[in-house]
């Protein structure tokens, strides 16, 4: 099974409350809904409540596995996700001038979504293409999980623009359907399946229709909000916090695990099991660490070339690949914003 994907250690309990009503809505009970989680009654009537990612991906689990069988089940829960259940990200986006300044915030600060997939935005040849990676999703959510971010992606433009999305085509590496009839009324378009990518392409004019609730005071303020929420949540504590501390402290030598595990006297593997049981690992403490190094370096006037080795990367088109992973947008783009 895959890891689970990069995700800040902590996330609003908005997204657990709206798939147990989701369980709910379909005869289970919210205690089935719960089971294994360590979550219970208390945090969905917590308004301010927050959830560990695996406890989201837990309560997945659940659902698929007593609510599988019915066609478009991650779509049903797409729907339900709407601008004001994503807190001040929604209220970020709401407050743009464009789609397409929407979507530079929107997938800038993608990690106080409630989103799995890693999501990033491509223009071509006069389409806009969003991509959902679910490389990192553990084998038995992937039908899931997709099916609800794509749908999500779906509802946020209807709440901005108050009016569905026109696709050209959708793509999804999932298999085929018996039913697809969830996925047509939704996305407007039959979708392909069993492609290479998941994907769903509009046009690129799109972008830069204007939005109405623009109000450039207000995106600002929420922008700077965003930004101290993610950081609070992206906190590490106990030996995930010290090593990635470690790391930070010195950036032009990202120290192996084995080299750490020396100096914890400790060994390589008892130092992965112990991360794991910290829901991380080293490689995810790795990508965090280089994600806040690049941003500090493409705010200087190295290259992409010197940036990519400095962090480690033998060739600059993979340090644009991992970073457009992490922000959703080319370190270019980042670089003019």
């Amino acid at each position: 099974m895959n890891k689970p994907p990069r995700q800040p250690a902590r996330r609003s309990a908005t997204s657990v409350q709206l798939l147990v009503q989701l369980g709910v809505d379909h005869s289970l009970s919210a205690e089935r809904c719960l089971a294994g989680t360590g979550l219970n009654g208390q945090t969905l009537a917590d308004p301010d409540a927050e959830v560990g990612s695996e406890q989201e991906l837990q309560l997945i689990r659940n659902l698929v596995g007593a609510l599988g069988h019915l066609p478009g089940l991650g779509v049903q829960a797409g729907m339900r996700y709407h601008l004001n259940t994503y807190g001040i990200w929604g209220f970020a986006l709401l407050s743009s001038p464009s789609f397409r300044s929407a979507a530079s915030i929107g997938l800038r600060f993608v990690d106080l979504t409630y989103a799995f997939t890693r999501i990033y935005l491509e223009e071509r040849d006069g389409q806009a293409l969003l991509f959902l990676d679910d490389s990192a999703l553990p084998g038995d959510l992937r039908r899931f999980i997709v099916e609800r971010d794509a749908a999500a992606i779906m509802n946020i433009h209807r709440d901005l623009t108050n009016r569905p999305l026109a696709l050209d085509r959708a793509s999804f590496r999932l298999g085929a359907p018996d039913d697809s009839a969830a996925y047509d009324d939704w996305f407007g378009v039959a979708p392909e399946f069993e492609a290479a990518t998941n994907c769903l392409v509009f046009p690129s004019r799109v972008l830069d229709l204007p939005l109405p609730g623009a109000d450039p005071q207000v995106v600002r303020h929420c922008e700077d909000q965003c930004q101290k929420l993610l950081t609070k949540r992206r906190v590490r504590t106990g030996l995930a916090g010290r090593i990635r501390n470690r790391l930070l402290a010195k950036p032009a030598y990202l120290a192996s695990m084995e080299s750490l595990a020396g100096e914890l006297n400790t060994t390589s593997r008892t130092l992965r099991r112990r991360l794991e049981e910290q829901g991380t690992s080293f490689r995810q403490l790795q990508d965090e660490v280089r994600e806040v190094l690049a941003e500090e370096l493409l705010a200087t006037g190295l290259s992409l070339e010197e940036i990519a080795a400095r962090l480690g990367y033998g060739e600059a088109s993979n340090f644009s690949h991992a970073f457009k992973r992490w922000k959703g947008v080319s370190p270019q783009h980042y670089r003019r914003q």
